[in-house]
């Protein structure tokens, strides 16, 4: 059995401050199912392209394995479906078949190869490429994100087919879907990276104790300084009192002069004692706070989220959008009142972000139905589309109006490392591009929040500050996302259910 293994890995970007990975040693066995968790930006990705050496780095890494990664580089999208996928699994024609094998396990139909793959929807795009990874089980895979853009129902079949896959490493935040896959966990957190035997849920177990422990340790280490420096503050008031009360004695009294070179010797010394244990207190915190970098705080977000005086946001009747000619959905309808959050579900490829984006204006995508809209409403729009970001964070947010600091400051409270503030927005992984654009809605000040699929990409613990902000503020919203446990804690009433169109 393989094995692959690190040893002394060093890595950081150029202009960062501190080092991703610091003289970092494991060894993983090519049969292992293991997950990659941490928050985003802590280099998880980056650990991927390691791997598959496209990075530069310091120590060594030896395998026998042959790596392959999803999502994998699509160098045509306007190509079709079928020549994207047989390029990137190194097929021939005569050998579509084992392509569609795996189409056929993910519920994609054969249509789509037929199909331009940038015609394809995100999840169907996501189908296909998997597909193509699967064709070949005798590499090592290197999985990143492949819940993302994936309907409830696609995330159970990718689980059902890695339950039965063995040696390959997954990143993903959707914990439902990584428990059923792993049975190893590679945990990257502020100051350390450990390896648990078991499921999301061993980390998770682990993971609170280790936290809840530290900042246990945090609040003794805070009062133990707050005794210490009343305590040397005391001392050292007490020693200039001293010294000066010698100055009122008289010069001309040896005895006095004697007293006061005691006091003056008492107080030098009650001074330095007073600076030792100054020292040592602030040598322990400097010791405590080293430790406590491992500590994820969580930091209760904000939005400008503002409460319309209309009922009636918008009123869709029978509603129905297309694409190439095609119609995508049977008609739909919905009127969504203020503070109600309504939730679009169904599979992918159904039209669901099709129709967000006949409800923000792209009014030639509508076959059929009327929206109704108050044109003084203020809506924020959350787009899947975020992937091609470029350029500075200052200049990202004059384009959309924004107020710099109030942005930086839900960056923040994202887990939004500051050394990332300086980076151009392509070079940062797909988590903090996400955060990037959420942070940017959360900033706008708005009546009606639309937001398809917030939650790819974004950590478990981003996600769960997402939800608590949304139960406090109570906005008027409407989602698309595929995360069951978030849906059923915000969503206000039944779920807008996408039907595929079917022509007589």
């Amino acid at each position: 059995m393989g094995t692959i293994k690190i040893n002394k890995l060093s890595f950081q970007y150029d202009g960062m401050l501190h080092k991703l990975f610091d003289q970092f040693s494991l060894n993983i066995d090519e049969s292992w199912r293991l997950g990659l968790i941490g928050r985003n930006g802590r280099g998880k990705t980056t650990f991927i392209k390691l791997l598959l050496g496209n990075l530069h780095y310091q120590g060594t890494i030896d395998t026998t394995v042959v790596f392959r990664a999803f999502p994998q580089e699509v160098s045509d999208p306007r190509q079709k479906t079928q020549d994207v996928l047989l390029t990137i699994a190194g097929l021939e024609s005569s050998e579509l078949w084992r392509i569609q094998v795996e189409m056929d396990q993910l519920r994609l139909s054969d249509q789509v190869l037929n199909r331009p793959f940038d015609t394809l929807s995100p999840g169907e795009q996501t189908k296909a490429l998997l597909a193509a990874l699967f064709t070949d089980d005798r590499c090592f895979q290197l999985i990143d994100e492949p819940t993302n853009h994936l309907d409830v129902e696609a995330r159970a079949v990718v689980a059902d087919y890695l339950k039965h896959k063995r040696g390959f490493i997954v990143v993903s935040h959707d914990r439902h879907f990584i428990n059923q896959v792993i049975d190893h966990v590679l945990s990257i957190d502020r100051a350390k990276i450990q390896l648990f035997a078991g499921n999301y849920d061993t980390w998770a177990a682990e993971y609170q104790r280790e936290t809840q422990s530290e900042i246990e340790e945090k609040q003794q280490l805070q009062q133990e300084i707050k005794r210490l420096k009343s305590s040397a503050e005391q001392i050292e008031g007490w020693a200039k009192r001293a010294e000066a009360k010698t100055q009122k004695g008289r010069k001309s009294d040896l005895h006095a002069r004697l007293d006061k070179g005691f006091l003056s010797h008492k107080a030098a010394k009650s001074m330095q004692r007073s600076q030792n244990t100054l020292k040592r207190t602030k040598s322990a915190i400097d010791e405590k706070q080293v430790l406590m970098k491992n500590v994820d705080t969580v930091v209760p977000l904000t939005m400008k989220d503002e409460q319309p005086h209309q009922v009636h946001l918008m009123q869709v009747n029978q509603i129905q959008v297309g694409r190439e000619g095609r119609i995508l959905n049977q008609p739909l309808s919905f009127d969504l009142k203020r503070g109600q959050r309504l939730v679009l579900s169904g599979a992918n490829g159904l039209g669901k972000t099709t129709i967000f984006k006949a409800l923000m204006g792209q009014r030639d995508l509508i076959v059929n139905g009327t929206i109704l809209k108050s044109p003084s409403i203020k809506i924020s729009y959350l787009s899947q589309d975020f992937e091609t970001m470029c350029g500075s964070i200052q200049a990202y947010a004059v384009r959309f109006g924004i107020e710099l600091n109030t942005f930086l400051n839900t960056l923040r409270k994202l887990g939004f490392e500051r050394a990332a503030f300086d980076e151009d927005l392509g070079d940062l992984s797909m988590g903090q591009k996400r955060k990037i654009s959420l942070a940017r809605s959360l900033s706008e000040a708005a009546n009606l929040y639309i937001w398809d699929e917030p939650l790819n990409y974004l950590d478990v613990i981003t996600r769960q500050q997402i939800q608590d902000l949304i139960l406090k503020h109570q906005p008027t919203m409407l989602i698309i996302d595929h995360d069951e446990a978030f849906i059923e804690a915000v969503k206000t009433g039944p779920l807008l259910k996408i039907q595929r169109f079917e022509s007589n």
